[in-house]
This record gives C-alpha cells, sequence and structure tokens, in this order.
C-alpha cells in the first residue's frame, strides 16, 4: 500500500469521524530500533479542551513486546482546583484490511489523573502481522476519537469538533549530515557562566550546542554542555521534535579516538530565543565531564587549551499536517 493511499484513507475517515485526531507515524521500527521512550502527537482541539496522543512503543515497563497507547489533556495548568473532566474515549489503529469495531471506554481527567488510555494497547506480534492491516510499509495510523466531554466547571464545550490528523516521520540521518563539531580555542580564557555554538540547521530546526565550562553545578568542578533546539526552517507544525542523538567530548589523539560520549532521546519543544524545554536548566540532559579529566594529557581531550564539542543526530522527526 503506498503512502498516497494511507493518506487518501485517513482523509476519508476524516469525513466521518468527527471529534478524533490521526496520527501517521511514518518510521514505526525505528522507535524500537533506537530504543525510543515515547511518541506523541502535536497538539490538537476537541471540545474546548486541548489533547495528545501518547504512544510508548516498548509498553510502560519496556518488555518491548507490546505498545501502550494514551490520550493526555494538556490544559491542567489552566483549570480551576479540583477540576474534572468526563468523557467517552476510542482508541484504535486504522486497519487496510478490514473494518474494526472498538468499544468506548468512560474516562475521567483530574489533577492525579492527565492521561487514560491502554497500557497493553496491542502486541507487536499483532501490529506486524500482514493479514491485519495495520502496519503498511512501516507506517501505523492512530486514532483517538474523544466526545460526551463533561467538565466539572462551567465551560462553553462545542458539541463537536473538526477531526484533524498529521504525518510524524522519523529520518535516520546519514553521518556526512548529522554531525557538527564545535572548536573551541583558549578554553582556560571563558568567562561567564555560560557559552553558545554557532546555530545549524539539522532535520525540521536550527540547533545549538550550550556550553557551561565551569559546570551547571560550579562546586562540582566540571564542564557541562547540552543540545538546545529553537526556530523551525519548515512550515509544518511548530510542536515537539524528536531527536535521538550522542553527545560528545573527541579525543584528538589520532591513535586512540576514545571520545567521551552518551546517547539521548528527547522530545524538544518549540522555543525560539529560549531554553528548549520547559523544564529548569538543572534538569537538562546534559553531558558532564570532570575538568582533572578534560585536562589531563592521557586522554587526549585538551591539547594546547583547545577542545572539541560534538553531536551526532541519529534519529530526528519532522510534522506535517495532513
Amino acid at each position: 500500500m503506498s503512502q498516497t493511499s494511507l493518506e487518501g484513507t485517513i482523509k476519508e475517515q476524516l469525513k466521518d469521524r468527527s471529534n478524533a485526531h490521526f496520527l501517521l507515524v511514518d518510521g514505526m521500527s525505528k522507535l524500537t530500533t533506537h530504543k525510543v521512550n515515547k511518541c506523541q502527537s502535536s497538539i490538537f482541539h476537541v471540545s474546548g479542551f486541548q489533547w495528545k496522543l501518547i504512544i510508548h512503543p516498548a509498553g510502560d515497563d519496556g518488555r518491548q513486546d507490546y505498545l501502550s497507547f494514551y490520550v493526555k489533556i494538556k490544559d491542567r495548568e489552566s483549570l480551576p482546583f479540583n477540576w474534572e473532566v468526563h468523557c467517552s474515549l476510542k482508541l484504535s489503529i486504522v486497519s487496510q484490511n478490514k473494518s474494526i469495531k472498538l468499544p468506548w471506554i468512560k474516562m475521567c481527567y483530574n489533577e492525579d489523573k492527565i492521561m487514560n488510555g491502554e497500557e497493553r494497547f496491542m502486541s507487536h506480534k499483532v501490529l506486524q502481522e500482514i493479514t491485519q492491516g495495520f502496519n503498511t510499509n512501516d507506517k501505523v495510523v492512530f486514532c483517538a476519537e474523544i466526545t460526551n466531554v463533561k467538565p466539572s466547571f462551567n465551560v462553553n464545550v462545542p458539541r463537536q469538533t473538526m477531526a484533524t490528523a498529521e504525518h510524524l516521520k522519523l529520518t535516520e540521518l546519514p553521518q556526512n549530515k548529522s554531525r557538527v563539531t564545535w572548536k573551541i580555542t583558549q578554553f582556560s580564557s571563558f568567562d561567564g557562566d555560560h557559552h553558545s555554538s554557532h546555530e545549524f540547521t539539522v532535520g525540521p530546526r536550527k540547533w545549538k550546542i550550550m556550553m557551561y565550562p565551569k559546570g551547571i553545578y560550579e562546586e562540582e568542578e566540571q564542564l557541562s554542555f547540552y543540545l538546545n533546539a529553537s526556530h523551525f526552517v519548515t512550515k509544518g507544525p511548530k510542536e515537539k521534535t524528536l531527536a535521538v542523538y550522542k553527545l560528545r567530548v573527541l579525543d584528538q589523539d589520532p591513535r586512540q579516538r576514545n571520545h567521551y560520549e552518551h546517547k539521548y532521546s528527547r522530545w524538544f519543544h518549540y522555543g525560539p530565543d529560549r531554553l528548549s524545554d520547559d523544564i529548569s536548566i538543572f534538569e537538562q540532559e546534559h553531558l558532564d565531564v570532570p575538568l582533572n579529566k578534560l585536562k589531563e594529557p592521557s586522554w587526549g581531550f585538551m591539547v594546547r587549551d583547545q577542545i572539541y564539542l560534538g553531536v551526532e543526530f541519529l534519529l530526528v522527526s519532522t510534522t506535517e499536517d495532513l
């Protein structure tokens, strides 16, 4: 089944299924290959509230044999104290081969439970079965329908919302287009608590490396740095972007090349000219290198007061409206 016909199927269903959102994941196997814990949709609107689809490819406990599927309400910070939102929820994966009838489930969202859904939604064995038609050329379409929305507080809730759909494409990058290196000279002369590299473009966004030469926690005497995302260079929805990447300090000894590195998988918010996420700087996923290790000649990280910080992108997502 071609991508065009799959998208056509979604567009046909958009006509008949109101109060629904479709998420076409293009490259489903890449989520498990790169051990991505969570896949999520852009924000969509149903009955006056904001929602997101949340998929855990390996389930909540990482067992790998099934996937979990939830719907998350995104309005919690703007809702009144002790709020509740009752609704009926139907979760499904669009099949190309047959009609599937799934039950409606009555759900209640509140301050303590902002996600509802199925922990063991579908096994990977069933997902991959050709006769089921759930996985077409590594493309899977998740759908959530939300009806009978009844909040516990006074609000004008529209009876019906137009169905929406998006295409989330997961792209693995070749090495010659995925590696960026920041050369830092006269490292010991850096003043201030942090510095940034020049911006560079990978996938749908611009990025830069943020470096703290004395560490985010200055008393620990270490170099800290992390990846920051800013502007989009594409016209798609300006929502979160998935990146699987490695941060590294390069070993400058050509005989060793024992780089100091760590792999990360993260969804980056859209936030131009600020931190790329809504978490504090102390919660950023950063790579720390003790200064005594950085300066130790046998490691080869610093040569003549010069170091190289690098990032290698393994997987990047792009999103388009359907």
